[in-house]
């Protein structure tokens, strides 16, 4: 999604290449999203750039309405407190609700459950339409995309990068834009450009058949302590133990431990049965040393830009991420809903 939507940005304005690894685009994080845009995910500074995705998102047909509910016990009271403190004055849209109405949202919700917040506008992406819409805009504005093309070694010569990729290709470009996701610390080294500790997490989703099956209007559901969430998704449910493995960037599989403890968790939280595991499935979110995602030049390379470290909010705020990228990239204003946006707290520069 990184690439995908910063060539589209960039296709119309320059001669954009669009190099993927894999053998087709949104292989990896993009193709394993939990799929949701949800205000507060993130934290109080990823909130800008949410609300600044979301006119986008919801203008164009990739968002559904669901709502969301952070839910905890009579001992989690202060950590529920503490949220709505820690969000007040960001422009999301959280409501402190009791345990009667959490019970109507949450039906099966077991009694020591007592404690929510609500998130109206919360709602389900249309990632792969998302997706489809970045890579055709950028196609028809003229983008090229190699696919197959992992890079081994990045150099420049006296005007441009000349990147090598194992089948021995060569691509050159003024200016290298690093979108490679849990890659872009390698993809920094290869071009001899000091890493910014960019740290792959394997986050663990298996899909079960519960009973009674989710209603389809079920909010999303997330522990305050962040021990789990889950959703449903055509009649079943999908949940995660909300685990954060460190892994080397590679193609991530979920662990059977993750799943047991994903499932004992739920166990713990609702009356349903889990009548069976249908499918599982793990992905790399990628993270900074301070959890904010890194849009800016290199502080020490002035044609290498980094376009990295988004976390589990990387779709979510695809839009406003692109839009910041592209005006720097372009040199351009950035769009007026979002002049408000302190961009050097992403910048690269801040690690030194």
């Amino acid at each position: 999604m990184a690439g995908a939507s910063i060539a589209a940005r960039l296709a119309p304005h320059a001669s954009v290449l669009l190099l993927e690894a894999e053998d087709q685009p949104g292989y990896h994080a993009t193709g394993r999203s939990a799929a949701f845009w949800e205000e507060c995910y993130g934290g109080p500074d990823i909130v800008p750039l949410t609300l600044a995705s979301g006119s986008f998102l919801r203008d164009n047909g990739f968002l559904k309405q669901r709502g969301a509910l952070y839910i905890g016990r009579e001992q989690d009271s202060a950590d529920i407190d503490a949220f709505m403190d820690r969000f007040a004055d960001t422009g999301a849209n959280v409501q402190r609700i009791d345990s009667d109405v959490l019970n109507k949202k949450l039906p099966g919700l077991l009694e020591n459950w007592c404690e929510a917040i609500w998130q109206p506008n919360c709602a389900d992406i249309d990632v792969a339409g998302l997706h489809r819409h970045y890579l055709a805009e950028a196609r028809r504005s003229g983008a090229d995309l190699a696919t197959h093309a992992r890079i081994v070694s990045a150099r420049k010569d006296a005007r441009n990068w000349v990147l090598t990729d194992f089948d021995d290709r060569e691509f050159a470009a003024r200016i290298v834009v690093n979108a490679a996701g849990a890659w872009a610390d390698e993809l920094a080294v290869l071009a001899n450009i000091r890493p910014v500790g960019i740290a792959p997490l394997r986050r663990t989703v298996v899909q079960l058949k519960v009973d009674p099956a989710p209603a389809p209007d079920l909010p999303l559901v997330l522990d305050i302590s962040g021990k789990f969430y889950f959703k449903p998704e055509n009649g079943r449910l999908w949940l995660s133990p909300h685990d954060e493995e460190a892994s080397p960037p590679c193609d991530a599989a979920p662990e059977e431990l993750a799943i047991a403890k994903a499932i004992d968790r739920l166990e713990h939280v609702v009356d349903w049965e889990v009548a069976g595991v249908e499918t599982k499935w793990a992905g790399l979110r990628s993270f900074a040393p301070d959890r904010l995602p890194v849009y800016g030049f290199d502080p020490r390379c002035a044609d290498f830009y980094w376009f990295a470290g988004q976390g589990g909010f990387g779709i979510q705020t695809a839009p406003a991420a692109a839009d910041i990228a592209a005006a720097q990239l372009l040199g351009t204003d950035m769009p007026a809903h979002m002049t408000d946006i302190n961009v050097t707290n992403y910048a690269p520069a801040r690690f030194g």
